[in-house]
């Protein structure tokens, strides 16, 4: 443990970021990536990655034709500026080696960092389930001097968690769910979203949780036949998830899915509350649970959950 003291830290990942702000130590990141939005004042911080791909106004499908060739031929979608670590010195700097699309990989900060002055700390965060996120927490807590934080955080999630559990413990009626982490081509949601959905009162026949986030084939969606859809595309709020699951449309057989027929077909804000592992991965339970039981539970979240025009 590195003790009680200020620290420079740069977070290269957005729900490290977000964990060390809900510690209160946003006054020691000395940087953070350029997709750290939340909270706020972290939009101030200086930025050690840029992207290598402009992707605000591509659909799903081009961006994944563009992943694709920029990780062939360039081995990564993001640039690490060196010098900017030189210059800043960080003591601690938090990454990741769960997915080379979300965020610069581990092997890449490292080899950066062989130069830097001070031999800082470099630390991935690699939780799958929403055990390995608390564990998260604990650990940066930790490595800060502020695990009596940490610990509070914690104690303060599995009791919202707890608290959606409750509510849907006993219902009678589990819907079939399908959480769609990309749009085309369709990948369903892995690592902790199917736990999430279980949580909420669902079944997730598709995803498996603790494993990765997987593309599947149109075909098996409707073989599945989902009665409640969840649009949560990787790294999109809620109102650019429904420009884009307009798309959905052009499927063969969108129609006659259940949920489209009964209208629970919704977009919600992905990269805020269920593709970051970070505190809000709570808020996102509860955004969950708001679609799938609304009579039970009620999102805190306005603005988190956008229901689709259906056929």
């Amino acid at each position: 443990m590195l003790g009680q003291f200020s620290m420079r830290i740069c977070s290269l990942l957005p729900s490290a970021t977000e964990i060390v702000c809900a510690l209160g130590l946003s006054h020691d990141l000395v940087a953070v990536s350029h997709e750290c939005d939340y909270p706020p004042q972290v939009l101030l911080k200086p930025k050690a990655t840029s992207s290598l791909l402009v992707s605000a106004k591509m659909s799903s499908g081009m961006i994944d034709e563009m992943v694709s060739h920029h990780i062939e031929a360039e081995g990564s979608l993001y640039k690490l500026d060196q010098e900017m670590l030189q210059r800043l010195r960080p003591d601690l700097i938090l990454t990741q080696e769960l997915c080379h699309v979300c965020a610069v990989s581990y092997d890449e900060v490292k080899g950066a960092c062989r130069v830097l002055e001070g031999n800082p700390r470099i630390v991935s965060l690699e939780p799958h389930d929403l055990g390995g996120i608390f564990q998260s927490i604990r650990l940066v807590g930790e490595l800060t001097g502020r695990l009596r934080e940490a610990e509070r955080l914690v104690e303060s999630m599995r009791r919202r968690v707890e608290e959606v559990s409750y509510l849907t413990r006993n219902v009678a009626d589990r819907p079939r769910v399908f959480c769609m982490e990309w749009i085309d081509p369709p990948w369903v949601g892995g690592h902790w979203i199917p736990e999430l959905v279980q949580l909420a009162g669902g079944y997730d026949g598709m995803g498996v949780a603790g494993e990765a986030s997987r593309r599947v084939d149109w075909q098996r969606i409707l073989e599945y036949q989902p009665e409640v859809f969840v649009a949560m595309p990787c790294g999109y709020d809620a109102k650019r998830a429904v420009r884009e699951a307009e798309r959905l449309s052009n499927y063969p057989g969108w129609e006659e899915l259940p949920a489209v027929k009964a209208g629970r077909v919704y977009a919600v804000d992905g990269s805020a509350y269920f593709s970051r592992s970070g505190p809000r991965i709570v808020d996102g339970l509860e955004v969950l649970a708001s679609v799938i039981h609304p009579d039970l539970v009620e999102s805190r979240i306005l603005g988190a959950v956008e229901p689709l025009l259906t056929a």
